[in-house]
């Protein structure tokens, strides 16, 4: 269910949560105008940020937002097997060492140079978070410029259907492998940095 604007913020204790959610309104709601719910006016959270959502963030020394994204476990409710399952065109890739890939995130502010290295950055923690703990594969949903972009990383990257007109976006669903020559293939196309994200989840807040 969408949440109301009665229910509490789920982030009060931690200063980097609540600059990324703040961050994801300004992202996804002031500036592509996104129709998902906003709490007091300041916080983009919708029904999938829940206990078990973990949160890749990058953030300076005083806990302001820079990057994030957030990562669904598959084997329950997540935004490609729910809201979006007829971008696949075979079974939904899901299982215990799957993640969801959504609300990838890097704040507007950053001039362009800041941003590429700070999007390089989040790519990398993405797969230093899979190798770190056993998943073997993301997915996700992404327009058709991001999915060009995604699939040029070097990585292997793959569709898992046609692109299709969902409101006024060409959408694609997307899948990655993650292995040990992941990293390489990165640095071959030089997107993998060292990654300082801190890796946050909702049920250790609570």
């Amino acid at each position: 269910m969408p949440l109301s604007s009665s229910q509490s913020v789920p982030h009060q204790s931690d200063p980097v949560l609540r600059s990324m959610f703040e961050a994801r309104k300004r992202v996804f709601v002031d500036l592509l105008k996104w129709d998902v719910p906003v709490l007091d006016g300041r916080f983009e959270v919708d029904q999938f940020d829940t206990p078990e959502a973990v949160y890749l963030v990058l953030a300076d020394e005083s806990a302001n937002h820079q990057a994030s994204a957030r990562l669904l476990r598959t084997d329950r409710s997540h935004i490609l097997g729910q809201l979006f399952p007829a971008l696949c065109e075979r079974n939904i890739p899901s299982g215990l060492q799957t993640r969801e890939i959504t609300r990838f995130c890097i704040d507007p502010a950053l001039c362009r140079k800041e941003r590429r290295r700070t999007r390089n950055e989040l790519v990398s923690a993405l797969v230093d978070h899979a190798l770190r703990w056993n998943i073997n594969d993301y997915t996700a949903v992404a327009n058709m410029q991001w999915f060009r972009q995604i699939s040029r990383f070097g990585w292997k990257c793959r569709a898992l259907g046609p692109q299709r007109l969902i409101g006024t976006e060409l959408l694609i669903a997307l899948h990655i492998e993650i292995d040990d020559q992941t990293i390489g293939q990165l640095q071959d196309s030089g997107i993998y940095s060292p990654s300082r994200y801190q890796s946050t989840e909702m049920a250790a807040l609570q």
